[in-house]
């Protein structure tokens, strides 16, 4: 995605060195559109310059550093030698993680989405969490929950969480689900006990993944899965759930398993 206006003094920038003169640098702007900035050969590197192509070449991605804008010439001014190493390598990860969302709003939208669709739900995934790359992975972490309050549809939002649980890769994702056991055999709470310790894997669930049970209130018990990725949560959930409700079930009792807390009137 490429914004239609002007940067701001001060913001950092990418670009792509296009032409290289003897006073200076013309760098196309990657995240505007049709927009070009000048580096003259006096931001292009502290100290004295003999020749620009000592330090820059055609082709080259850099960050640049915005001086100054008018609009009026067309003019951009840019700085090369004001951005540090923590500062450039951070907005190429940045400028990285939002071609990806742009890839992903494309799988989300089908091939091909008119410039207005696309627009208007880039603007909304960036009004809620600041970028489309953070939208992405909050749906991907959250789902339905942190697309709530956009004017995003239904529909929309179905896409957009399906996308990012196939695509965003997240540190960590926390899931939390309920199962209902109740055991009027004879195994009575020893029966329950056995299925409670199913679910939480009898040693079998992987390294990498937190599994915790917890007693809400009868018959309630909360499952909580903290896992690297949605899809091995959800799973793990899942499966947690299914154990403690075959293990009940083994006993002559009965297991339910559900995503939201019952209430108490329920």
């Amino acid at each position: 995605m490429k914004y239609s206006g002007w940067p701001d003094p001060g913001e950092l920038v990418v670009g792509k060195i296009d032409e290289i003169e003897d006073f200076g640098v013309f760098v196309d702007l990657e995240e505007y559109q049709d927009k070009r900035g000048l580096i003259h050969i006096s931001e292009v590197a502290s100290g004295w310059i003999k020749n620009v192509r000592d330090h820059v070449r055609e082709g080259q991605i850099v960050v640049c550093k915005v001086l100054d804008i008018d609009e009026s010439s067309q003019q951009i001014d840019l700085s090369l030698k004001d951005v540090n190493d923590h500062q450039r390598s951070d907005k190429i990860q940045e400028w990285k993680n939002e071609q990806k969302a742009d890839n992903w709003m494309g799988i989300a939208l089908g091939e091909d989405p008119d410039d207005e669709s696309y627009t208007a739900i880039a603007n909304e995934l960036i009004g809620a969490h600041g970028s489309l790359y953070d939208g992405f992975k909050q749906a991907a972490i959250h789902g339905d929950e942190a697309l709530e309050g956009t004017d995003l549809t239904d529909d929309e939002i179905e896409s957009i969480v399906e996308t990012a649980r196939e695509n965003v890769s997240v540190p960590y994702v926390n899931v939390t689900g309920y199962v209902d056991l109740e055991n009027p055999s004879a195994s009575g709470v020893d029966g329950i006990r056995d299925a409670l310790q199913a679910a939480e894997g009898n040693g079998d669930v992987p390294d990498e993944v937190d599994l915790e049970v917890s007693y809400v209130g009868a018959p309630e018990y909360r499952i909580k899965v903290k896992a690297p990725n949605y899809k091995t949560a959800e799973s793990q959930l899942e499966e947690s759930a299914r154990r403690a409700v075959t293990a009940i079930e083994s006993e002559g009792g009965d297991g339910e398993y559900h995503r939201e807390r019952r209430t108490d009137d329920e």
